[in-house]
Parts: structure tokens; sequence; C-alpha cells
């Protein structure tokens, strides 16, 4: 497809990488020569500097032959006068606008006629729900859902406590009593497709898909105590702070907001009036001492800079915080904070690139595309959820007669509202949700495509 993407930051720069690793024929827009310069050469884009919402700039970008428009500038008023130039222009055209400010959100949604919107994302809102999620059930580094919530791909770290530790795959059942499928294991930063033969080491970092009613079993008999979040410290008032606090407001959990700015500490007090904010430096020791940090149930690291959520998470974990949530921004930063123990890592970025590139995918097949899609093992595989229609090849047939393409795997199948780990006898039929987990990241656009 051809594809514009107006905006050239963090979510511009991800999502060129990942729509030219699936071979679209992208155009990006940027004011700033030098950015847009790094930017086309790295990933072999055609580059317009100028307005994007400027009616000339988007005729050389060449709008009418353009199946897609993303605007993802850093000011929302840019991304929808974008998105309404483009749509004046080409009609035909889908736009993606990325609007962040929360008094937006409600207009958007009741005049989307007027909003010539196929779909608004909002990473700090996505982060804030995905980290409530985390919250809620905490014990795992990270958590997908799939099915309508009936199956998850979570994140485990085998510490030198583990009862994991030194434990092949095969006998794993023998630990945990109940069915789980080791989907991916990253050891020294490389992901790999593990046999029942693989032993895990401390340090690995396992992916692990089970039914959701399994979870709490396997927490249990891996000896991972968790119990109901309480009181939650949030570090850092911006966007994701506010939409966290208004999420744990309403579950009942009490909530401390930590901000070093002032003016921007009056404007959450009055816009939420049942947490406790709080002005001073987050790395402030004395400061968060007088807090009762070490009683915390969790503490949520979501300051403007990844330095700073680092040695926070860090200090967390010295002090035997139960939980702790890093927010990252920097691709950089993720590789190497995965080395630490920072508790779980939320990156609002690639949130919401895997949304857009949904829509891409979905757009592309009309019928057997994609309903959700999630990068894992630090971007080196993907867990994909198909629905099967009546046209998908082999239905009804044992998985042990379907021949898959390399480095496929079927995860998870739900039939009738039940979720379960697949074995060589197991079935799929038309209505059943599949996951599937590949290394082969941008190829499976439609689930026919696993098949050899």
């Amino acid at each position: 497809m051809n594809i514009i993407i107006a905006g050239a930051g963090k979510v511009g720069a991800t999502l060129a990488r990942q729509l030219t690793a699936e071979g679209h024929n992208l155009t990006i827009i940027e004011q700033d020569g030098q950015v847009l310069e790094d930017l086309i050469v790295r990933y072999d884009a055609i580059g317009v500097l100028g307005n994007c919402a400027s009616k000339p700039t988007l005729l050389d970008a060449a709008i009418h032959d353009a199946d897609l428009l993303i605007a993802v500038t850093n000011a929302d008023e840019v991304n929808l006068l974008c998105c309404m130039t483009a749509h004046g222009i080409n009609p035909n055209i889908h736009t993606i606008a990325r609007i962040r400010t929360p008094e937006y959100t409600e207009q958007i949604m009741t005049m989307r006629d007027t909003f010539p919107l196929s779909m608004a994302v909002n990473p700090e809102k996505q982060a804030a729900l995905e980290i409530e999620r985390l919250l809620k059930f905490p014990g795992f580094l990270r958590r997908e859902s799939f099915a309508k919530d009936r199956a998850q791909i979570v994140e485990l770290r085998i510490d030198q406590n583990s009862p994991l530790k030194d434990v092949a795959l095969s006998a794993m059942g023998n630990v945990i009593k109940c069915r789980v499928l080791v989907c991916a294991v990253l050891r020294d930063g490389q992901a790999m497709a593990p046999s029942g033969n693989f032993v895990l080491q401390q340090g690995d970092r396992i992916f692990v898909t089970a039914p959701t009613s399994d979870l709490a079993i396997l927490l249990k008999n891996l000896g991972i105590v968790t119990r109901r979040v309480r009181r939650v410290l949030l570090c850092g008032g911006g966007k994701i702070g506010f939409y966290l606090a208004t999420l744990l407001q309403k579950d009942g959990i009490t909530v401390q907001l930590l901000e070093r700015d002032l003016a921007r500490c009056k404007e959450l007090a009055a816009l939420l009036p049942n947490t406790s904010v709080i002005h001073g430096d987050c790395s402030n020791q004395v400061l968060l001492e007088d807090l009762g940090l070490p009683s915390c149930d969790a503490v949520v690291a979501l300051t403007g800079l990844d330095e700073t959520n680092v040695i926070l998470s860090l200090y967390c974990a010295s002090q035997n915080v139960p939980q702790t949530v890093t927010q990252l921004s920097r691709q950089e930063t993720i590789h190497l904070a995965n080395t630490m123990s920072l508790g779980s890592i939320i990156c609002p970025m690639e949130l919401c690139s895997n949304t857009i590139v949904r829509y891409v995918r979905a757009m592309e097949n009309q019928t057997g595309a994609a309903v959700s899609v999630h990068t894992i093992a630090d971007g080196q595989a993907e867990a994909v959820e198909f629905v099967v229609e009546g046209s998908t090849p082999n239905c009804n047939l044992p998985l042990k007669q379907i021949r898959l393409k390399p480095d496929v795997l079927i995860a998870n199948i739900t039939h009738g509202g039940k979720s379960v780990v697949p074995n060589g006898d197991s079935v799929f039929a038309p209505g059943d949700r599949i996951v599937v987990v590949t290394s082969r990241c941008g190829m499976l656009r439609q689930l026919s495509d696993i098949f050899a």
C-alpha cells in the first residue's frame, strides 16, 4: 500500500521501521530537515519537507495516490487538520490521527462524522490501561490479552530462587501443576523457540501462553505471592499519570501522585479530587521515605526521562517494593533496561504502533485479517490473533496433520468460549480464535499465511 506518515518523532520512526519491513511504499512528511534525512536514509522512504497540514505539502506527498495517512505530529490540532485536508483532497483515503489531549477524547468520539477519521489513537491512554491491568494482576512483567481476555501471553523472569531454574520444559508441568506453553525464551538478548529438552537458566525471560483462568495457579505454584494492590505511588504527572490516576480512583485504590512542576500539581489537584497530589522531585530519597515508599504496594515511574525512571525503579527494588512499572520511550533504553530488575516495562509508542499496524493489516485483508497484534521478546517475535472463517484451510484437522511454515507456532485455541493450550490432537473450526506466535514479524497478515 501507499502510506503517508506525517511526523517523524518516536512513533513515526517506529511505524516507519515496521511498515517498511512489511513491504509498504512509505512517504514521510516532516518539518525538521535533519530528522527527515536520517529517517528516509534508514528506511528507504520518500521524504517531503514541510507542514503536513498544508495542501501544497500533501500534494507534494502524492496524497491523491495514497491509501492511508497516519498523522502523528506532536500537535493534536495539526493531526486533525492534516487528516481533514487529506480527506478533502482524496475522499477515499483512510486516516489515522494521534490525539493525546484528554479534553478532546469525548468530542472526537461524538463528532466522528465531522472529523473524517478512520481511527484515533492515544498512546498515553493505552499505556495507562495497560498499567492498570498489570497492577490488577501483579506477578508478571508483562501481559498480552487475546480471545476477549480468555487467553494470555505473560512474561516471567527466571531468577536465582525460581522453582523453574535448571528445569527442562518437558518437566515444567510437574512444578506448576497446570498446562501452559512456553512459546519463546529470551536468553542473552536472543529470542529462541524452545523444544521440550530446553533447560531454563537464571536470567532467562520466558513468554508463557495459558488460559486466563490458569494464571493464578501458575503464580501460586511458582511461589510468587500476589495481593490486591491498595496503595500506589505515581511518579510523574504527565498525561499517563493523569489517565492512570483516574482509572485507579475508580478501582478504589489509594493513589499518591508526585510531580515536580507546581503549576501542573495545581492543575492535577483540581482534576483529581480523590488523588493525593504532592509537589516534589521523585529523585529526592528523603521525600520518598517520608511518603512511605517501602509500604507502597506498587510504584509507577512515569517521568519524562527514561534515565530517571530506570534509577527510580532500581531504588524501589532495593527497598523491596512488591511491584514496579517503568515507562520507557527510547528503543535503545528498552534494550538496556531489559537486563535490569525494573519490574514491568511499558512503552507507549510500541503500544500505539501495534494498534496502527493491526489496522494496516486489516486494510490489506478484508477477510481473515488479524484481530490483534502484539510484539513480544523485545520485538523479535509477534503474537497474532485470528478468527477462523469458513474458508480457512485445514479446519477440523488435528494439528499433527497440518504443516505449518517454519518459525510458526499455534499457541492457543479458543472454542465455544473455552481457551486451551493445544496439542497434536487439537482442532480448530470456523468461529474459533487462534493465537499464533512467530519470529516472522510482519509476515502473517491473514490466517492462511501460517500454512506451508
